[in-house]
């Protein structure tokens, strides 16, 4: 099972993880970061996360982190 980690300080909030997630896993929180914007939020309930990381490849201040489990 896999997961992301959103780092909020990092997170200029461009919002282009929730466009690139293949699950629609990502979402606009009610966060508000260090840019004075709303910040992103992971929301798996269901384990859906493929592990994929399209989401970390696309985040421009590398701001998510996959974190894999063997579990």
């Amino acid at each position: 099972m896999s997961h992301i980690k959103i780092n909020e300080a990092k997170c200029k909030s461009c919002y282009l993880c929730i466009d690139a997630c293949p699950k629609k896993l990502i979402q606009k929180s009610d966060n508000i970061g260090s840019m004075a914007q709303y910040t992103v939020e992971f929301n798996d309930t269901k384990n859906q996360c493929l592990g994929c990381a399209i989401c970390a490849m696309v985040c421009p201040d590398m701001a998510i982190e996959e974190v894999v489990n063997d579990k």
